[in-house]
């Protein structure tokens, strides 16, 4: 071992990382020799580690101080997750405890519908809430189920009933449009929308809303809170239902305009098919349905809805299922409404019916019915035709003349009916069932009627003379002829065919109001009847289907008729009807050869009469004309053989119409009517009595008594009408 000469032991110097130069003992610097002499060598010292500069005080504390925000925040985030989840998780059980089965959801109406066949068994009209029954996405068109998906929901086979993505772009689109987040585009998937049809499973109760539309519009309400309310119920019917079974429930119950429910009842109101047979371009309209379904209902704006299913069109090209070259198809030959959605056939006829059924069976039907009518199709299209051509040529543009036609059968049964022209401001009003209007000289075949059914002759003789008759409590009365003349001793048959007034009153005078009453309610006029002398002339007032029923009862020979347009109403899908016919031919109210002879006196108005506008050539036609006071008031109802029409003209606001008299425009419309409605049919003769002719009085007739309203006796006859032998 090396030593010192003072006998001190060497030692190697021990280095510390952070004592540099340092021995054990402290040192500085150490000698020696080893055993062999030599001298031992000296190892270097090490370099100096470098200093760290300490970190400064307040980054430390900050960088403490965000760490411990974090960790709080994040314990909060968990923990409110885990609560949201839990609340999620419990709402979706509630709702999915709830969800009955899929085919308690396909038809949730509160009301049925009405569907109303044709004469020819054909459909024409619906009413109320048409369901066509339940569609499938297997049973449905490809189209349709392809149409439905491109523009409501591109992503549903891959969603679990919400769609994130989708409402966050649902909420940028209504802030750029300046709306609330959640106002406009909701963002909603096929399933939220389902949820929506079945109002979150709320029922209707009639207690809760005023009525089934405010319990909709609440159903269909948007907002955050009926956002949140609609993700458990989603979600549930996601766990609940398959894919297929949220669109059966929503294929079967979405709304889609002019009272249809579901796919299969809109395709069948508008196109005439079944939903599993639309092309693109049919299945592109009723996808667009879903979006506004009274906007763009095809019914409303045919070129919108066409619009419309272009959009869609081109989402169905650009997702896939479409070519290009079917895509081009599709947009140059657009959907066309079927022939009943198209014409919108018998609109007034349809509404009439509903009024005229019970309520129970229709307008408050909770079934679904079927009414079959009396309605001919062709005879509704000639009417409607026959109105617009005589209006579009014969009246100044921009004209707010009204008018209405009734075509029946001799036996009440209505053919056809046109309740007003369609003006901007003419509504729903049905001027042919509805309007009790002032009848004017069309109500004269009444006041000759009953002097027939007495026995009188058309050839007998009534003075056409000034009268003035005093009215208790009113004066005298003074009535005119249309033409301010007088003709002196004329037939009645000549006083009918040209429609002279001081003739018609003193018949009624001669053989009592009361009978002239008589008759005309007897063949259906309900309404009161005037009780002075002025009803000869017109005075009261009738509806233009009572008008027509009435005449139908003079052709059919003498027996009243009750209007009618309802054959046979039975329940869907029940063979046994449970209505008849609503209507026909009643008690006899003249007998029938003063019917007879009443039809004869009619076709002299129109052969050389005042209703000469009226003729079909060689076709036997008997009518009248009427005009009221101040012409506020036009008519002419007449027959054939086949059909009585009748046609009324005037204004809603009883604005005097200008140069138009019942023998004008009413017998020029009436004339359209026929030529069309008679087409092809085989000329038949009235069923008529000409009578003989009599040689006439040869004393003067005296002018009336005053007051002449009870039963005459055979002189005042005599001197008041100057009856011959």
């Amino acid at each position: 071992m090396a030593s010192t000469g003072k006998g001190r032991t060497l030692v190697a110097d021990k280095r510390y990382a952070g004592s540099p130069g340092g021995s054990a003992s402290g040192g500085g610097r150490s000698s020696g020799g080893g055993s062999g002499g030599g001298a031992a060598r000296r190892k270097p010292s090490p370099r100096p580690a470098a200093k760290r500069r300490p970190a400064p005080r307040g980054h430390g504390l900050i960088t403490r101080f965000v760490l411990f925000l974090w960790r709080i925040f994040w314990s909060l985030v968990w923990r409110v997750c885990a609560i949201g989840a839990m609340i999620l998780g419990c709402a979706v059980l509630y709702f999915y405890v709830q969800l009955p089965p899929v085919s308690a959801l396909i038809d949730g109406r509160a009301r049925g519908s009405v569907t109303m066949l044709d004469a020819n068994d054909a459909v024409f009209a619906w009413r109320g809430e048409t369901f066509g029954g339940l569609v499938t996405p297997k049973t449905v068109s490809p189209n349709l189920l392809h149409a439905v998906i491109a523009t409501e929901d591109k992503r549903f086979y891959q969603h679990f009933g919400v769609s994130p993505r989708g409402i966050i772009s649902a909420v940028a689109i209504n802030l750029r449009a300046g709306r609330g987040a959640f106002e406009g585009n909701g963002g909603s998937t096929i399933t939220q929308q389902t949820a929506k049809l079945l109002c979150l499973g709320v029922a209707y109760d009639p207690k809760q809303w005023k009525s089934e539309s405010a319990y909709e519009d609440d159903c269909r309400s948007g907002g955050l809170t009926r956002k949140i309310k609609e993700v458990p119920y989603a979600i549930a019917m996601e766990v609940k239902y398959t894919k297929d079974e949220i669109l059966t429930v929503y294929f079967s119950r979405a709304y889609l305009g002019a009272g249809t429910r579901g796919f299969e009842a809109a395709a069948q109101r508008y196109f005439g098919k079944s939903a599993a047979n639309l092309s693109p371009a049919e299945a592109a309209m009723l996808a667009g349905l879903l979006k506004a379904p009274s906007k763009y209902a095809p019914t409303n704006n045919l070129q919108r809805a066409q619009d419309r299913a272009a959009v869609i069109i081109g989402l169905m090209q650009d997702q896939g299922y479409l070519t290009k070259a079917e895509a081009d198809e599709a947009l140059a030959h657009p959907a066309v409404l079927s022939g009943a959605a198209a014409q919108n056939a018998g609109g007034a006829f349809a509404d009439w019916v509903m009024e005229s059924t019970p309520s129970y069976l229709a307008k408050d039907t909770t079934e679904d019915v079927i009414i079959k009518t009396t309605l001919d199709p062709r005879l509704q299209k000639a009417a409607e035709d026959a109105l617009t051509a005589v209006f579009t040529t014969k009246l100044k543009e921009g004209s707010n003349a009204q008018a209405a036609i009734v075509v029946m059968s001799a036996d009440g049964a209505v053919r056809a009916m046109v309740g007003g022209r369609n003006l901007p401001q003419a509504g729903n009003f049905n001027r042919a069932t509805q309007a009790l209007r002032q009848t004017g000289s069309s109500f004269k075949p009444f006041v000759y009627a009953a002097a027939l059914d007495l026995g009188w002759s058309p050839m007998d003789y009534v003075d056409d003379s000034p009268l003035t008759i005093n009215i208790k409590g009113s004066g005298p009365w003074t009535p005119e002829n249309y033409d301010h003349q007088f003709k002196g001793i004329i037939t009645i048959a000549q006083a009918m065919k040209e429609s002279r007034n001081i003739p018609a009153v003193k018949i009624s005078e001669a053989v009592g109001r009361k009978a002239v009453r008589a008759v005309a309610q007897g063949f259906g006029i309900s309404t009161d009847l005037a009780q002075g002398p002025a009803l000869a002339l017109g005075a009261s007032e009738a509806t233009l289907l009572e008008m027509t029923g009435a005449y139908a009862g003079i052709l059919n020979g003498g027996s009243s008729v009750t209007p009618y347009g309802l054959r046979e109403l039975s329940l869907k899908g029940e063979a046994d009807p449970l209505i008849g016919a609503g209507g026909g031919i009643g008690e006899r109210v003249i007998s029938e050869t003063a019917a007879k002879e009443l039809t004869w006196m009619m076709t002299q108005v129109v052969q050389s009469g005042t209703g000469g506008r009226a003729k079909l050539g060689d076709r036997p036609v008997a009518g009248k004309t009427g005009t009221t006071s101040e012409a506020r008031d036009a008519w002419f109802i007449g027959f054939t053989a086949d059909y009585v029409t009748g046609v009324w003209m005037g204004y809603d606001n009883n604005t005097p119409l200008k140069g138009v008299t019942g023998g004008g425009l009413p017998a020029e419309i009436w004339h359209e009517v026929m030529t069309r409605v008679e087409d092809g049919l085989p000329i038949t003769d009235l069923p008529m009595i000409v009578p003989e002719p009599k040689a006439p009085p040869v004393t003067e007739p005296k002018a009336p008594p005053p007051d002449t309203n009870q039963d005459p006796i055979s002189s005042i006859i005599e001197d008041l009408l100057g009856k011959g032998n």
